[in-house]
């Protein structure tokens, strides 16, 4: 092709000729990072097919009559209307709210009453957040649930301790009025993750802002309330939210410490232990697929409530 015939300058010419291959390179280049794109979401679409499917078989199953030893056989909403009237389901439901609503509200000021501390510069601090921090990489285990029934045992280490000063400690583990208790302070115990974060978070605070407060007059609990918390509102959110989610799926700490039994009187009977009893101790899959589900919509409605509120309260830099 000539210029002549193009009617431009071979300047421009030459601009339009090396323009195209820069193009299909380009394009060549967002077609390669795609590719590699894909392959590293590849283990994730194949878990996600994991999880998809056993999701939607146990949605079905929850409609049926299942027990493993038997073809499924629907029954429509039977399981629900029957759910609705268990007895055992509302005692579960109370027990799984009210050590919820107690555990995470004061493993959550614990946390940061520690976190707070943590960060005034005491020396050892890597020592010491990593004493915190031990209990929750131990976690609420089998042994740890043991251990931890064995120290509130009748003659255990906290009643031994209580004996010195002469007093008579209750039943932690057989009184249904403690047994509870008992567990809340077991996952209290070990708030050493949600203190981490909440380090991470207030170092990440100006020292400035508290620095300009201090010089206009304002105390601790002015500065605590109108920059600490705040600006730390995000990380506040961020463990509450995991919180709420762990606690409303307790199941190790109930089993462990009842012996599957969920006493004493019921009073450990959580609602995830019960969907076990009813799912692998009497085999009646659909039920437990029912309850399962409830509870799958329970720790949705909570986490959307938490986002849906969250605007008012939670305060981020822009």
């Amino acid at each position: 092709m000539s210029t002549t015939a193009t009617g431009t300058a071979p300047g421009a010419l030459q601009v339009r000729g090396t323009t195209r291959p820069a193009r299909e390179r380009r394009g060549g280049a967002a077609a390669a990072e795609e590719r590699a794109a894909y392959v590293f979401l590849a283990p994730w679409l194949v878990g996600l097919l994991f999880t998809v499917i056993p999701f939607g078989v146990s949605l079905w199953l929850a409609f049926t009559d299942y027990n493993l030893l038997q073809s499924p056989n629907w029954i429509g909403t039977e399981n629900f209307s029957r759910l609705a009237e268990d007895p055992k389901v509302a005692t579960s439901t109370r027990v799984t709210l009210v050590y919820t609503f107690v555990s995470v509200p004061v493993s959550l000021v614990s946390a940061l009453a520690v976190a707070m501390l943590l960060n005034k510069g005491v020396r050892g601090l890597k020592f010491y957040r990593s004493v915190f921090y031990l209990p929750s990489l131990i976690g609420t285990s089998v042994a740890i649930v043991m251990l931890w029934r064995s120290i509130f045992g009748h003659d255990g280490i906290v009643n031994r301790f209580l004996g010195f000063f002469g007093i008579a400690g209750p039943g932690w583990v057989t009184d249904p009025d403690w047994a509870l208790l008992t567990l809340v302070t077991l996952s209290v115990w070990s708030f050493g993750a949600s203190m981490v974060i909440f380090l991470a978070g207030l170092r990440q605070i100006p020292v400035m802002y508290y620095e300009a407060a201090s010089v206009d007059g304002a105390g601790w609990w002015r500065q605590l309330r109108s920059i600490t918390l705040p600006l730390l509102s995000p990380v506040i959110f961020f463990n509450l939210v995991l919180g709420l989610i762990g606690s409303l799926q307790t199941f190790t700490q109930g089993f462990v410490f009842s012996g599957g039994s969920g006493g004493p009187a019921e009073s450990t009977l959580f609602y995830n232990l019960y969907l076990y009893q009813q799912g692998f101790q009497r085999f009646d899959m659909g039920y437990a697929s029912a309850l399962a589900w409830v509870m799958f919509v329970v720790i949705a409605f909570f986490t959307a409530l938490n986002f849906l509120v969250s605007k008012y309260w939670v305060f981020y830099d822009d």
